[in-house]
């Protein structure tokens, strides 16, 4: 087996392969080409150096693994072959979530994916189901956003037709058995009520509010969500019809199979798979909130206050220099670990937290975010944001260092290996950028575009879009230890009141 490597040079990405066997050599007192070590010369200072220096290994270029696109009666389907395990996985993507519906169906939509997998079939109760899985153990996983439903199986190859079949059967012809709604309603009750026990969850859930308002991004959910009369199988049902359907459906196949072993498959599962009741609904745009402020929380007793701070940010998801240069600038502030300007100025320089990152959102379609958030005592809130917006003030005002730029596009680029571990990930991933219309060769454009930036770009995109005077800040903590005095030094504070 041999180790892998990806290095940046001028003419794109190239892959460097060292064998175990030599990788031991240059641990081991060596010499090359006759030569000992000079006196006062260690093996490792002298001997190590040269054989380093004198490698030369053939450089390769990187080729993406191709993913083979067919359609369907108008379905489209993406299939990447791997025979190097007895496994297959069947994948779908269907466009529509909770955010292109009313609040009213919130619940119920959030709830969809859960009872595809536990609420049992036309044909088999949840019982049933659950002993097929478990009997070949198959792995099938369903979830939710909110803008799409998904869902894949994986099966060893033995089992492809049942897999298939029973993955099919819970797609396209759910029972919503009413036991299991009740059963998955008393755990979102249960979540519900346990929220404010969590600082930190408790933080991210009222800054979403502050920020999103009533768009669906800041829905959080409720106990009037989830009254029986919206979660009863008729309401699951409806959106069941709306959301996955076959208009919406973009299929994925990979693994221990040909096409001509998955075409007969795929005709089955779109057969099965029901058009759609009506068209999706356009998904609202966000009014993000825009005015700068401090809100307060106050949860007395807590030992560490929780800070987070935002304003909007229009940089968006596509093949663009101020994406690229976003990418990398959130990694210099604060997103980057240790090597990032927040936390080694929160942690190292002024010790007031352990841990402490930026954030940056940047969606397909909308508006995003740029921000920053760290946990503290309470004593050093007030502090820790002070220093947090100074951070931030430098970086507009000179470019980082080339260290710092280059620290994250080698990031990016040694860990390009493992956007394709496995041939699901490459097809899940295909699946995403097709649905989202990103580019089909959009893992290739993503790396020359990081390996693009430099110090310069970095400072263009942080002076064009990061406003310190302009965030919304809010803090969870003990208001007496905090000293709103001190934090009204910032800014004017209200205080919410937030059960």
């Amino acid at each position: 087996m041999a180790t892998r490597a990806l290095r940046r040079t001028g003419k794109g990405v190239r892959r460097v392969v060292i064998g175990l066997p030599l990788v031991a050599a240059l641990f081991a007192p060596l010499s090359l080409g006759g030569q000992e070590p000079t006196v006062g010369e260690s093996a490792s200072e002298g001997g190590v150096r040269r054989a380093l220096e004198s490698l030369e290994v053939a450089a390769l270029d990187f080729d993406q693994p191709k993913v083979e696109e067919r359609e369907v009666a108008g379905v489209p389907v993406l299939l990447l072959e791997d025979a190097a395990l007895p496994l297959v996985t069947f994948q779908a993507y269907f466009e529509g979530g909770y955010g292109r519906y009313p609040r009213s169906d919130f619940a119920a939509a959030m709830g969809l994916p859960a009872l595809l997998r536990y609420g049992g079939t036309s044909g088999r109760t949840p019982l049933e189901v659950d002993e097929i899985i478990a009997h070949y153990a198959l792995q099938p996983r369903f979830g939710t956003a909110g803008g799409s439903v998904t869902t894949s199986m994986n099966t060893l190859t033995e089992h492809v037709d049942t897999a298939l079949a029973l993955w099919t059967e819970m797609i396209a012809e759910p029972r919503f058995d009413e036991g299991e709604i009740a059963a998955w309603r008393a755990r979102q009750l249960e979540s519900v009520r346990r929220r404010a026990d969590d600082p930190g969850r408790l933080a991210v859930v009222e800054m979403n509010r502050l920020l999103y308002g009533e768009h669906p991004v800041g829905w959080e959910m409720t106990e009037d969500d989830l009254v029986p009369g919206r979660l009863g199988p008729e309401r699951f049902r409806m959106l069941h019809g709306r959301i996955v359907c076959r208009e919406n459906l973009v299929l994925g196949f990979s693994g221990d199979l040909s096409w001509e072993e998955a075409g007969p498959m795929v005709r089955r599962v779109v057969r099965r798979i029901p058009p759609c009741t009506e068209d999706l609904p356009e998904p609202p745009l966000p009014d993000i909130r825009r005015e700068a402020g401090i809100f307060v929380i106050e949860r007395p007793g807590l030992e560490q206050a929780v800070v987070v701070m935002a304003h909007p940010t229009d940089v968006r998801l596509e093949d663009d220099v101020e994406y690229f240069s976003a990418l990398v600038a959130n990694s210099v502030l604060g997103a980057g670990g240790f090597s990032s300007r927040i936390l080694r100025r929160i942690r190292t320089e002024e010790g007031f937290a352990y841990s402490a990152t930026s954030l940056w959102t940047t969606p397909r379609r909308h508006e995003g975010i740029v921000g920053a958030m760290t946990r503290t005592r309470p004593e050093n809130v007030a502090p820790a944001i002070e220093v947090i917006l100074e951070t931030m003030r430098e970086l507009r005002e000179a470019p980082p260092a080339s260290h710092e730029v280059g620290t994250t596009v080698d990031q990016v680029v040694n860990g390009f290996v493992f956007n394709f571990e496995s041939a699901s990930q490459v097809v899940s991933r295909a699946m995403y950028y097709r649905a989202v219309g990103l580019p089909d060769d959009w893992l290739e454009r993503y790396l020359e575009g990081v390996q693009a930036v430099g110090p310069r770009d970095v400072h263009d995109v942080l002076e064009a879009h990061l406003r310190p005077a302009a965030m919304t800040i809010l803090v969870v903590g003990d208001p007496r230890r905090m000293g709103l005095e001190a934090l009204e030094g910032l800014g004017t504070v209200t205080t919410l009141d937030v059960r």
